[in-house]
């Protein structure tokens, strides 16, 4: 008899022990949602209103689970501190801002598992005075290099063009290197639409951009060209 009791408890524990391949699947893994779009204000927007309705393209998730939006807003494009720090289920938000002021706004989607897309743009904006109103300057467009060309040489004169919409005076900075975005400034407060680089290395992309600043000290950022030496 003790022999068979012992026999029937091996049974029992080999039953329920079960085998390596029970048929279980791991979960497969999150993955984040889509970079949301914004639509407005888009960067260099001047709001007329400063009772703005802010804006953006709904984002995509691989696993089609609900969405929400972190939105950010604040006075400078370093996000701290923060003018307004907001989650939401929509895709557009009201807000009342201080009027006369610029400000930065960017915005990311989180799933229902809290993966996280990557940040939007940041988008500079500004918000129309009380009674003296002050456009920022309008973006820089590139003359010379045209745009990704090849140039000969060991030297080339950058020129583009500016403008302000109240016609106020102007100056520029500019920045100039081999790295995107360019981060060596070369020329501050320049009031010329030119710059000629020093010596330049053959078979070289280089990348260049123009900050356009009105005499009432608002700034606009202009976009990064590029062009190579052969």
């Amino acid at each position: 008899m003790k022999y068979i009791y012992i026999i029937i408890v091996l049974g029992v524990v080999l039953s329920c022990g079960g085998g390596s391949d029970d048929g279980f699947e791991p979960e497969p893994e999150n993955m984040a949602p889509s970079t949301p779009m914004q639509v407005y204000p888009l960067n260099n927007t001047l709001c007329i209103d400063n009772n703005v309705v802010f804006e953006w393209v709904a984002s995509t998730d691989p696993e089609q689970g609900a969405l929400r939006y972190k939105l950010e807003i604040a006075e400078n494009n370093t996000f701290s501190p923060l003018f307004i720090n907001e989650t939401i289920t929509s895709t557009s938000r009201n807000v009342n801002l201080t009027k006369g002021k610029l400000f930065y706004w960017r915005v990311k989607a989180i799933d229902n598992k809290s993966a996280e897309s990557a940040y939007s743009n940041v988008a500079q904006f500004q918000i129309e005075g009380e009674a003296i109103v002050n456009r920022a300057p309008l973006a820089p467009t590139l003359v010379l290099p045209t745009m990704n060309s090849e140039i000969p040489g060991f030297a080339t004169t950058l020129s583009w063009k500016s403008s302000d919409p109240d016609n106020d005076s102007l100056t520029h900075d500019v920045y100039f290197d081999t790295v995107n975005p360019p981060l060596v400034k070369v020329s501050e407060n320049q009031s010329a639409t030119t710059f000629t680089t020093g010596f330049l290395t053959a078979a070289t992309t280089y990348y260049f951009r123009v900050n356009v600043k009105d005499n009432k000290g608002v700034t606009t950022i202009g976009p990064v060209w590029s062009f190579k030496t052969k």
